[in-house]
Parts: structure tokens; C-alpha cells; sequence
């Protein structure tokens, strides 16, 4: 008769656990500003109690802050990747100002960012570009407490803007303009020269020349693969924030990511950026899946802040996902394929938002359509 009671415990537990099953759920996050220790970790339990499972944490360039950061994550049950900008660095003692990209007009991203002050890219063409970077995500890999290392902004200044952000610009880019091209640096145009025969710059319109869009992806692409080998030596997994396809990365961004050798891909399938509904995410996740070949694909989601003033807000960086639309896009990324969502970002959260959430992760998608 024991031996029943404990089957009958054991099948109860084992359909208790079942029935709390629920997609993988990441989120990007930064910090630490001035929280101590125990604000962090309230933080990071309340995030783990609602359902995330990891953090792509931005928190600096010091390893010592990832640790520290690191520590408290893992303490509450979180995974813990560390998420550092690439190609885009402010001023650095580190980086010579001759590193940074070049627009098709001769200007230096440094000296004249396209669209927003922070747009300082650099060259991914210069080796001492690569040093710096390879420096950077190795020192920070070596973190005992560092699941793994995220890049970001790791592709060309937006050659064309997602449509949605043409108006906050005050531009109409139906084309591809030399100021926003980028990188026209005497090493790049050299080397594209020496390798295909084309002087790029007597070119009539670069854009149409396939071999130098396909140079640029190249250099990315290279640069991707590279600091793969160095964190994949400290022991560590690497994945990337992505733009959307890999069709439209390579259109806008010069992201060929198919190609990269990374763990993860994390698209940032922000619907609202490209004036389409929800649904329009599965259609992405559905292109994406293919294009990681077998790699996990964890659909990015871009949460609206103030959903009462969604309507009247200008700006389209404060649009994103209302708390009705949550729910429908963490459904088509999962039939689709995805093996899990990201958020940007849990601060932009509404109690709405987190409602509906909490219904639509606990969901078997397995067998939807």
C-alpha cells in the first residue's frame, strides 16, 4: 500500500510539473547604476518568479562588474550573459580615431555619427580593432559567474532606416545615400580593390555593385567568427541580438548572419519599427529558423511602455507590443519555430503586460499551427 501512495505522489508531482512547463524566456537588461547588492537580487527574483530564465546583462566593459552582477543572478536560479556593444564604442584611450568607419562622403563616425550621437562604429577592417574587441569579450568570458557573451551592434551604421523610424529622422531613405554608407576607409577601399580589381570609389553607385555589399558582410561575418574562437577557448557560449530575417539585416545593416558561428541568435523582431502587426513576427521566426540552421533562434520582443499613450506617442522607440498584442506574438515565435523569446525589456513591462504573458508562456505550442 505504500508503495501505491508514493506512485500515485510521484505521478501527481511529475503532472503537477508538467502542467508548469513553459518556453525559455531570456531579457536584456542593464545596470548596475547605484543598486547595492540586495536591490539587485530583489530585482533579479521578482524577474525569475515571473518567469525569465536569463539575463543578456549591459553592465560596462569591467569584468568585476560582471561577476559581482553575475553572483546575484546565479544565486536566484538566472542564467547570466553578459551584453556589450561591439562595433559601436564611445571615445576609449584603447581605439585610435583613425579605427572608426568611414561614410561614403569621407566622414568618420567618430567625428560625424549618422542619425544619433552614440553611432561612433568602428572599422571592423583594422587589426587593431580586432584586438581591442578580442581583449574585451575574452577578459569578460573568463568570468567564472558569465554563462555566455552577447553581442550587439555588431554590423554597419543602418545604411537604410526601418521604415518606421523614417519620420522621427525626417528622411525618406528609398535608397541607399553616401552618408550612411559606411565603410569607405582607405583600407577597405584598398583591400576590396586589391581583392576584386573594382575601384569602388569610381564606382557610379556603389549600391549596385553586389561584390561590395558582399565585402562588407564578409568583414562582419569575419569579425562574428573571430571572437567566437576566443570565448568558445574561455569555456563560454556566445550568441548575438540580430536584426530580422537574416533578409532584412543584410538590406539595412549588413548583417549576413547565417554565417556566423555563434550558439544563439537573438533577432530583434521589433514589429513596430517596420509598421506591421504582431503576426508579421511569425513570419520572421519562420525565415529565421531556417537561417540559423539547427542553431536556437529566441525571438526578441519590443514591450510598449505606456500602452494608454501608445497613439499619441511620436516617437516610434516607444511604441512596441501592447499587452493584448504579447500574447499573440509569443505565439506565432513559437509556432514558428523560435525555442524561446527575449524581452526588451522587463522595465518596460506594464502589470497588463506581465498578465498576459504569464498566460502565454505556459502554453504547449507544440502541437499548434
Amino acid at each position: 500500500m505504500r508503495q501505491f501512495f508514493t506512485l500515485l505522489l510521484l505521478v501527481l508531482l511529475a503532472t503537477s510539473c508538467a502542467e508548469k512547463s513553459k518556453i525559455p524566456v531570456y531579457a536584456w537588461t542593464s545596470g548596475p547604476g547605484e543598486a547595492n547588492d540586495q536591490e539587485l537580487k530583489i530585482r533579479f527574483k521578482d524577474y525569475k518568479d515571473k518567469g525569465i530564465d536569463g539575463l543578456m546583462y549591459n553592465g560596462g566593459h569591467d569584468p568585476a562588474t560582471y561577476k559581482r552582477v553575475g553572483a546575484i543572478a546565479k544565486e536566484v536560479g538566472l542564467e547570466f550573459h553578459t551584453w556589450i556593444p561591439t562595433m559601436v564604442q564611445g571615445k576609449n584611450p584603447k581605439l585610435k580615431p583613425e579605427w572608426y568607419a568611414t561614410n561614403g562622403l569621407g566622414e568618420s563616425a567618430l567625428e560625424k555619427p549618422a542619425y544619433v550621437p552614440y553611432y561612433t562604429f568602428l572599422c571592423p577592417n583594422k587589426e587593431g580593432v580586432q584586438h581591442f574587441l578580442a581583449e574585451l569579450y575574452g577578459s569578460v568570458a573568463e568570468v567564472e559567474e558569465v554563462d555566455g557573451v552577447h553581442l550587439d551592434y555588431i554590423r554597419f551604421p543602418d545604411v537604410i532606416l526601418a521604415r518606421g523610424l523614417w519620420d522621427k529622422y525626417g528622411l525618406v531613405m528609398d535608397r541607399e545615400y553616401p552618408q550612411y554608407d559606411y565603410c569607405y576607409c582607405e583600407q577597405c577601399t584598398n583591400d576590396f580593390m586589391e581583392k576584386t580589381g573594382i575601384d569602388i570609389k569610381e564606382a557610379e553607385d556603389p549600391a549596385q555593385v553586389p561584390e561590395w555589399k558582399q565585402y562588407r558582410y564578409d568583414l562582419i561575418t569575419n569579425t562574428v567568427n573571430n571572437l567566437t574562437e576566443v570565448v568558445h577557448a574561455k569555456g563560454k557560449k556566445i550568441n548575438a541580438a540580430v536584426f530580422p530575417g537574416p533578409s532584412i539585416a543584410k538590406k539595412l545593416v549588413r548583417q549576413e548572419w547565417n554565417n556566423w558561428n555563434l550558439d544563439a541568435f537573438y533577432p530583434m523582431n521589433y514589429n513596430d519599427f517596420y509598421l506591421k502587426g504582431p503576426e508579421w513576427v511569425g513570419e520572421m521566426v519562420a525565415e529565421e529558423v531556417v537561417a540559423a540552421n539547427g542553431k536556437p533562434v529566441y525571438s526578441g520582443l519590443f514591450i510598449c511602455p505606456k500602452p494608454e499613450n501608445k497613439t499619441n506617442e511620436n516617437d516610434p522607440e516607444n511604441h512596441g507590443l501592447l499587452p493584448e498584442e504579447l500574447g499573440t506574438a509569443i505565439a506565432v515565435s513559437m509556432q514558428n519555430g523560435a525555442k524561446g523569446i527575449c524581452l526588451f525589456t522587463p522595465e518596460r513591462m506594464t502589470e497588463a503586460h506581465w498578465k498576459a504573458f504569464e498566460e502565454a508562456i505556459y502554453k504547449d505550442y507544440s502541437e499548434q499551427e
